[in-house]
């Protein structure tokens, strides 16, 4: 169905036109079948032997994301955490990563912990500065480094391209977790990036019933076949009826993204400068960090994602996440509902979370309803 010319909206809304030969079914099947015939001279033309790694179930969902991501080619995981680890796990022990000192925390905790005791000599700095990122490049020893943006939970703004040029000059590989930004408001690879990875437990699916992975590399090559063996010999893959659920989130990904972000710019700009947010964090606002770099790199909006800071400290924050009604005190983003959670409280003490940081995932409601929640849960808490 795709060409060139096609919009990327239509790829997701009708998922490459995909359907079903044998019932003229616009849904592809759900396949379940855990292993497949060989021919009878004992070899595999079909190209399946098992549903560990060759399920008909990720071809769509493989492509359809490939497509919005202008790659050469997509992996589907079991989780966010899978997709993210298995790019780490195809390197080789002794190799030195970079990775942000702000980012998803589960992410950071496994690099500090797991990774490092496996052998990755991993180190943590400012990604928003392209000058500590030069500075800790290490030519011939650094094989990756690993940048969200824009990052969780204080949704800072690294700069890909900047960075891309900087991290190949030095013979490594860029890795990029744009989870949040998702392909509707940034294209990692148009920017120099090798690879892309999405917990597509967020937003790619979008209605926090499913949990998955994704990564998408720009082009073949030794580590993407690496990657492969990882998934492959592992075996951290999705189920069937998880990868038919993806599929129906991508059809309307960029309805949901762009509903989202227009939201969550108007709450931001709502109680930027209120009397009882000390701060807010959000990349659209024009006093925001990193805000010129957004600009650049995203398309369309800056995201449904922010965090405000409340006047009066962790008790406060914690109160006004105690009172709002339509907000959901939940972990996990990127849903049609609206979620609202203390991070801090979350991640613990080595967290570079402030304690009066509510982090907020803004869902599709109407913006009117979630601005009036947030003022009733601040006046509450401070009353």
């Amino acid at each position: 169905m795709a060409n060139d010319d096609t919009h990327p909206e239509s790829i997701a809304a009708q998922a490459l036109g995909w359907f079903d030969e044998a019932t003229r079914a616009v849904n592809p099947p759900i396949h379940v079948s855990s292993t497949f015939l060989r021919d009878a001279d004992n070899q595999y033309r079909s190209g399946r032997l098992y549903m560990r790694d060759q399920n008909p179930a990720f071809d769509q969902p493989e492509a359809v994301i490939t497509a919005l991501e202008s790659g050469h080619q997509t992996l589907l995981f079991a989780s966010g955490m899978a997709a993210a680890t298995a790019v780490f796990q195809a390197l080789r022990p002794g190799d030195h990563v970079l990775a942000p000192k702000v980012m998803y925390w589960s992410l950071r905790n496994w690099l500090t912990g797991f990774a490092t005791a496996w052998g990755l000599d991993v180190e943590l700095i400012d990604m928003t500065s392209v000058d500590d990122v030069a500075a800790a490049l290490r030519p011939g020893a650094t094989k990756l480094v690993w940048i969200e943006t824009p990052a969780n939970p204080l949704w800072t703004i690294t700069d890909i391209a900047a960075t891309a040029a900087l991290v190949h000059e030095a013979g490594a590989l860029l890795a990029v977790d744009s989870t949040t930004a998702t392909p509707v408001l940034t294209k990692p690879l148009d920017l120099g990036a090798d690879l892309v990875m999405h917990s597509a437990t967020k937003y790619l699916n979008g209605h926090s019933d499913l949990t998955a992975g994704t990564v998408t590399t720009r082009a073949d090559n030794e580590h993407w076949q690496r990657v492969r063996a990882v998934r492959a010999q592992i075996g951290g893959t999705l189920g069937s009826f998880e990868s038919y659920l993806l599929v129906r989130g991508l059809r309307t990904l960029y309805l949901r993204v762009r509903a989202a972000s227009d939201s969550a710019l108007a709450i931001a700009e709502h109680f930027n400068g209120h009397e009882l947010v000390a701060e807010v964090l959000y990349p659209g606002l024009v006093n925001g960090h990193g805000h010129d770099i957004a600009f650049r790199q995203m398309t369309g909006g800056y995201g449904g994602m922010l965090s405000i800071r409340t006047a009066g400290g962790e008790a406060a924050a914690i109160a006004v996440a105690a009172n709002t009604q339509l907000w959901k005190r939940a972990t996990s983003l990127g849903g049609v509902e609206s979620l609202i959670e203390h991070r801090a409280s979350v991640e613990g003490p080595t967290s570079p979370v402030p304690f009066d940081l509510l982090r907020l995932s803004v869902g599709i409601e109407h913006v009117d309803d979630l601005i009036d929640d947030l003022e009733q849960a601040l006046a509450a808490a401070h009353s």
